[in-house]
């Protein structure tokens, strides 16, 4: 199988199609369509999640084609799929429109018009998809757009938990919904002896409830949401009553056994709804069934692939697997019921010699229909904007002061301080907080930035701060930003001192939730437990990680006012961070903080992005701790001055290992 060229320039259309070659697929039929009886029928359901724009199989941050990703490579799966089986469907999880520059090219440099038909619509409607429903990341640019993008579909999205208005009916069924709560597809099906029969499918689908808190700019007055459970149990019931056989959950929102209000990763919970045969599952950019992720969850088969006894899956991200639940029906007088089931997570690639290897090749027609889009976001993405006079990188983002997320509160900074200088916050301290997003290993060994000195175009921006967010400002007080900064330490794992190699970082914990407050100085003391958890919950309520914490020098003030700019998703509460909402805000700007970034680099020609070290962690005699990063760590080890880190070998899946002795 050939790989896709590699060149500053991208690949042409003929280098494309040239390069595009799928290789041989053994097709094995699945067991349930070898054994099925005349009374019974296998039914093979694909499911494509977080998709985010990614259709083809190249990185346009780092401006190279990537094995990993792409909706054409997953695509060229379908067709040994439906060969696997008599009868077939395809669905789609949500987040679809935000997550790559595609997605950013077409919502700000090019825009939806009426009658516009965008990328992924293409790609979708080529590929035959039966249903889809709303992921959070529709929402980032504005419900106008995701109206025009949905108007060019050839297949409905069903979403039964978002409201239009700002009103919630007693009753779940008297809601006036945004779209419909579900379709019932009505499809025939061959059973075992080739007859065809017929066959009502119930497709329902959920988004998180917390988009209300992550897109409010976008979405407050306008919708509402209601919790995705309370939504099942009530339009599940008038599915089964509409005559459905079966009935499938498109819930975006990931796996999680803690139940509480208005979940966010409510999948478990939907499974347990009665009258739901199956749920597909995203949010989490995880994979289910698996080895893996939700090992430890009571409940949860990640063998079998079940949630309390029911079918699941989770097909990963960006097209890095395709999921499949395959049923075995049995036809009861008129009625089709699920008498068996299995799942799985199909991956379009595959880790050799420690290097990601492409197990299938594109769907042409995919790379066709999309020749234009790419060579316009090509264009878009390396358009220069300035100068960095130092790399720019976040390999030790999360245990070091970070070159990446300085720029980003630099950035941050200059923006307010020029708005704010008229208002009456002018005379108070103006901090920044912000996150590095490209970290910790979420999605993948190559997941991190990596800008190398010299020109910065607008693909190292978007490298640099992945998300449309928009500015905010909050005010709080000393005792506030200590408080941050416990929250955001809960990244690290309690370590024990004089004793040697602890991991040193929580994997549950998200890198875009471990903010760096600029302003600041303070050191971290890892001999403490955090003091909250991954999900903002009182941990260990007397602990204090964050240790000499100054401001201009001097101790902080825990009474002391001060404005902080951040983001709208963590000024509106998202994180869970202590204290910190949407009633703390004095400024909202109408520009993402991607636009900020642009703009500074611009007003400086050249920005020199290198790490003041206002943070550390505190000295623990006789200890060390190891961490994973990506392999191109190693060419930036030297740069971290504040910390002794040396390599300890090689990690799991690409990733690279190191020890720091503290």
């Amino acid at each position: 199988m050939s790989r896709l060229p590699v060149s500053r320039r991208g690949f042409s259309r003929r280098e494309f199609l040239a390069s595009a070659a799928a290789g041989a697929t053994l097709i094995m039929l699945h067991p349930f369509s070898a054994r099925a009886a005349a009374n019974q029928a296998h039914l093979r359901i694909m499911e494509t999640t977080d998709i985010h724009v990614n259709l083809l199989p190249y990185d346009y941050y780092a401006d190279k084609a990537n094995d990993t990703m792409g909706l054409s490579r997953t695509a060229s799966l379908i067709d040994a799929v439906r060969k696997e089986a008599a009868n077939s469907m395809l669905i789609d999880n949500g987040d679809l429109l935000q997550g790559s520059p595609m997605g950013d090219y077409i919502a700000y440099e090019k825009g939806m018009k009426d009658g516009d038909l965008h990328p992924v619509m293409k790609g979708m409607n080529l590929l035959g998809y039966e249903c889809s429903t709303l992921g959070n990341h529709e929402f980032n640019y504005g419900l106008s757009f995701l109206d025009k993008v949905l108007a060019g579909a050839n297949f409905p999205f069903v979403c039964a938990n978002l409201i239009r208005g700002t009103t919630l009916a007693t009753n779940p069924r008297d809601d006036k919904l945004y779209l419909k709560p579900y379709v019932i597809l009505d499809r025939k099906i061959k059973d075992g002896s080739g007859a065809e029969q017929p066959i009502r499918i119930g497709v329902i689908g959920f988004v998180p409830p917390q988009i209300m808190v992550w897109d409010l700019k976008n979405l407050e007055g306008n919708v509402q949401t209601r919790d995705i459970v309370e939504a099942a149990k009530a339009w599940v019931p008038q599915i089964r009553e509409e005559g459905a056989d079966i009935v499938i959950a498109l819930s975006h929102s990931g796996i999680d056994i803690k139940q509480g209000d208005k979940m966010e990763n409510a999948s478990f919970f939907v499974a347990g709804v009665e009258g739901i045969d199956a749920v597909f599952t995203g949010h989490q950019h995880l994979v289910f069934p698996g080895k893996k992720d939700f090992q430890a969850l009571t409940g949860v088969d990640t063998e079998k692939g079940t949630l309390q006894g029911k079918p699941a899956v989770m097909g990963g991200f960006w097209g890095s697997h395709m999921g499949l639940i395959d049923l075995l029906l049995e036809r009861d007088g008129s009625k089709w019921r699920v008498v068996s089931a299995t799942s799985e997570a199909r991956p379009i690639y595959e880790r050799v010699d420690n290097k990601n290897k492409a197990t299938v090749g594109d769907d042409k027609r995919i790379i066709a229909a999309l020749e234009q889009d790419h060579e316009a976001t090509l264009a878009y993405v390396r358009r220069p904007v300035g100068k960095t006079s130092a790399p720019l990188y976040s390999y030790f983002a999360l245990v070091a002061d970070d070159p990446s997320v300085q720029i980003v509160n630099q950035a941050q900074t200059w923006y307010l301080k020029d708005i704010l200088k008229s208002t009456e916050w002018k005379d108070v301290p103006l901090l920044s907080a912000a996150a590095p997003f490209k970290a910790g290993g979420r999605n993948g060994a190559d997941y991190y930035t990596d800008v190398p000195a010299g020109d910065i175009a607008i693909k190292n921006v978007a490298d640099l701060y992945l998300y449309p967010n928009t500015v905010r400002a909050v005010e709080i007080t000393g005792a506030d930003v200590k408080e941050w900064l416990e929250m955001s330490a809960g990244i690290f794992n309690h370590i024990e001192p004089g004793k040697a190699d602890q991991p040193l970082i929580n994997t549950d914990f998200p890198s875009y939730n471990f903010d760096v407050i600029d302003g600041v100085s303070y050191r971290i003391d890892l001999s403490q437990p955090p003091k909250y958890d991954a999900k903002g919950g009182v941990a260990n309520a007397g602990s204090n990680r964050i240790i000499d914490l100054k401001f201009d020098g001097k101790p902080i003030d825990p009474a002391a006012k001060f404005v902080v700019a951040t983001n709208n998703y963590r000024a509106g509460g998202g994180g869970n961070f202590p204290d910190i909402n949407a009633s703390k805000i004095i400024y909202e700007a109408p520009d993402t903080n991607r636009d900020v970034i642009v703009r500074f680099v611009i007003s400086e020609g050249t920005i020199n992005p290198s790490a003041d070290d206002n943070w550390s962690f505190a000295p623990l005699p006789g200890t060390s701790v190891v961490f994973e990063t990506g392999p191109g760590a190693k060419d930036f080890i030297t740069d971290v001055k504040s910390l002794k880190i040396e390599p300890d070998g090689e990690g799991e899946a690409g990733f690279a290992k190191y020890r720091i002795t503290l």
